[in-house]
């Protein structure tokens, strides 16, 4: 079976070329080799943008069809809603009871965001809270991998913690030290005695080698055990007793920055964004109008890349010939800027065309993009029932 990797995004409306690059290309690559779930994230929307009703259901569909567009095939991944599995919600809760107050006030982005949008009332609990709800949209499909950019890695960190917690305070089912026992018998006394000095090696120092010797040992013995007595001793070996929520890991995918017109982040609060289906005549005429080199007044004065925004969409859009070109005819005035200008629209434009091609059926039919966010719906209500059948059980909530 592949293993899972789940992400998602806020709705903002129609993406644009910064989010496509910095992320969704490595979402359409990951469905090649991961079982991949993509939600929308309407209520972490929310937790900043709690007065903008009027716009979240257009805004949602305009990024499906983007998602569609940039492809993301609905028969390999799940594309579902996150306000329509209302599983997240209850998971949310449940884990905030054992979530100790100082972990989220300790976020990195939570103070750096309260500082980028002191424009906005963020004294809200759904704020503070927004870290826990991602953990719990994460851990409620048991997602193996959560593709993440360094800035979100603290998020990921939090939600293997949050999980540490859970399986400590709930892992542990009556009797379970007669159950470890019981099992440790299958394995024969000198893989269990292996296994007891690398638990304790882990457990004293955190030594991750240790661990992994010690899971490998278990997992040898797999078919022995059986599937139930496995978990057991794999979450023994962590301390954490059985392991109800598993921890997710971080992946680090390439990520390829691309900034705005203005050689700023690309946003449209900025007003430097291309959209991924912006207008062939827009793409042009935003292209044409970039600053370039402030030191290049007239066409005869030699420039410097380095210091012309335009020179950062050669380096994503360029082959190396061109790039090369760029450079020797900047700094010689060889070339005028609009000229190394050209190369970039041409590159843009090519890559829009298949969104393009792939987003108008579904501009033309959306009961058809409806359809498929009801279908990945369905299929992430599912998984989330399952897991919150066993949470409930855990936590004692199964009458």
């Amino acid at each position: 079976m592949k293993q899972r990797v789940l992400s998602g995004m806020r709705p903002t409306g129609a993406l644009h070329l910064g989010h496509y690059h910095g992320a969704l290309k490595n979402w359409v690559r990951l469905q090649d080799d991961y079982e991949c779930f993509y939600f929308v994230a309407d209520w972490h929307a929310l937790t900043t943008h709690y007065e903008e009703r009027e716009v979240m259901g257009r805004y949602v569909y305009d990024m499906v069809i983007d998602w569609i567009a940039a492809g993301l095939d609905p028969d390999r991944s799940t594309i579902f809603i996150q306000s329509r599995v209302l599983e997240h919600a209850e998971l949310f809760t449940l884990l905030a009871m054992g979530t100790p107050l100082g972990w989220l006030e300790r976020v990195p982005t939570y103070k750096d965001q309260i500082e980028k949008l002191k424009d906005r009332d963020l004294a809200t609990y759904g704020f503070l809270g927004y870290p826990l709800l991602q953990a719990a949209d994460i851990l409620i499909y048991k997602a193996a991998y959560v593709p993440v950019g360094e800035d979100q890695a603290s998020h990921v960190e939090l939600t293997r913690e949050i999980a540490r917690r859970f399986n400590h305070l709930y892992g542990r089912v009556p009797g379970f030290e007669g159950l470890v026992a019981s099992a440790l018998a299958k394995l024969g006394k000198d893989d269990a005695r292996y296994y007891e000095k690398q638990r304790k090696a882990f457990g004293e120092s955190g030594d991750e080698q240790a661990l992994a010797k010690g899971e490998a040992v278990v997992r040898k013995a797999a078919v022995v055990l059986g599937a139930e007595e496995t978990e057991l001793l794999l979450g023994n070996l962590r301390g954490a007793g059985r392991t109800i929520l598993p921890e997710p890991q971080a992946m680090h995918t390439e990520v390829t920055k691309l900034p705005g017109l203005d050689g700023a982040k690309m946003s449209k609060s900025y007003g430097n964004a291309i959209a991924m289906r912006e207008e062939p005549a827009l793409v042009e005429q935003k292209i044409r109008r970039m600053p370039t080199d402030p030191q290049r007044v007239r066409r005869t004065d030699p420039g410097d890349p380095g210091r012309c925004p335009v020179w950062q969409f050669h380096q994503v859009y360029s082959s190396s010939d061109t790039r090369e070109w760029v450079v020797k005819g900047c700094r010689s005035a060889g070339i005028g800027c609009l000229e190394c200008k050209q190369p970039v629209i041409d590159a843009i434009l090519r890559e829009q065309q298949p969104w393009r091609d792939r987003a108008a059926p579904l501009l033309a039919d959306p009961k058809r993009v409806r359809d498929i966010v009801e279908a990945g719906t369905e299929r992430a209500r599912g998984i989330a029932q399952q897991t919150m059948h066993d949470v409930r059980a855990a936590m004692g909530l199964a009458y």
